[in-house]
C-alpha cells in the first residue's frame, strides 16, 4: 500500500496529513481555511487520491503559515507514500480547462524540487483566501516531494475559475506519473537506477 503519513508540528502550526496514493478520491479535510478545502477536495477526487488533512494553525494572524504547512506536510506525505518510486510513470501531463479557463500542468516525479509557475490570478481574494498563498502552496509542496512541477496558465480571466483549472490538472498529472507502469513495474523510472 502506498500510503504517506506526516505530523507537523511548528510554534505556528499543528497539522496531520495522511495521502493513499491508490484511493478512490476520498476527502476529509479541515485546515480552517475554506477556499483551500474546496481545492484539496478536488486534488482528491481528480486525482483519486483519499486524502486526510487536520490542520490547527494561527489563521488568526493571516493563512499564510497554515497553507505553507500544509503544502510541506501535504508534500512529504507523497514523497513517504512513494518511497523509492519503483515502477511509477515518473511524468505527468494534463491540460484542465474551467469555462474560460485553461490551466497545464507536467510534472517529473526527479528528486529534484523546483517550481516554475506561471498563474496571472487577477484578483487579490477569492473569499478570504489571498491568491498570493496559491504559489506558497504549490512551492512548499514541490520542495517537500522533491518533484519538478511546472504550471502555466494558457487562458483565464476569473481567479476562482484559474485556481481551480490548477488544482485539477495537478490532480490529474499526479494521478498518472504516480501510476504503476506495468511494463517496468519492478524497476526505477530513470536510466541512473535511482531517483
Amino acid at each position: 500500500m502506498r500510503i504517506g503519513k506526516i505530523h507537523r508540528v511548528t510554534g505556528e502550526t499543528d497539522i496531520n496529513v495522511k495521502i493513499d496514493l491508490d484511493g478512490t478520491g476520498k476527502c476529509e479535510v479541515e485546515t480552517g481555511i475554506p477556499f483551500l478545502d474546496h481545492m484539496i477536495h478536488q486534488l482528491a477526487s481528480h486525482g483519486l487520491l483519499d486524502i486526510e488533512i487536520k490542520a490547527n494553525g494561527d489563521t488568526h494572524i493571516d493563512d499564510h503559515h497554515t497553507n505553507e504547512d500544509i503544502g510541506i506536510a501535504l508534500g512529504q506525505a507523497l514523497a513517504q507514500a512513494l518511497g523509492n518510486k519503483v515502477g511509477i510513470n515518473r511524468f505527468g501531463h494534463f491540460i484542465a480547462p474551467l469555462d474560460e479557463a485553461l490551466v497545464q500542468v507536467i510534472l517529473d516525479f526527479s528528486g529534484r524540487p523546483h517550481l516554475s509557475y506561471d498563474l496571472l490570478i487577477p484578483a487579490q481574494r477569492v473569499g478570504n483566501y489571498d491568491t498570493e498563498l496559491v504559489k506558497e502552496f504549490f512551492a512548499a509542496l514541490a520542495n517537500n516531494s522533491f518533484i519538478t512541477l511546472h504550471i502555466c496558465q494558457l487562458a483565464g480571466v476569473n481567479s476562482h475559475h484559474i485556481i481551480e483549472a490548477c488544482f485539477k490538472a495537478f490532480a490529474r498529472a499526479l494521478r498518472i506519473g504516480v501510476e504503476i507502469d506495468m511494463r517496468r513495474a519492478n524497476e526505477i523510472p530513470s536510466s541512473k537506477g535511482v531517483l
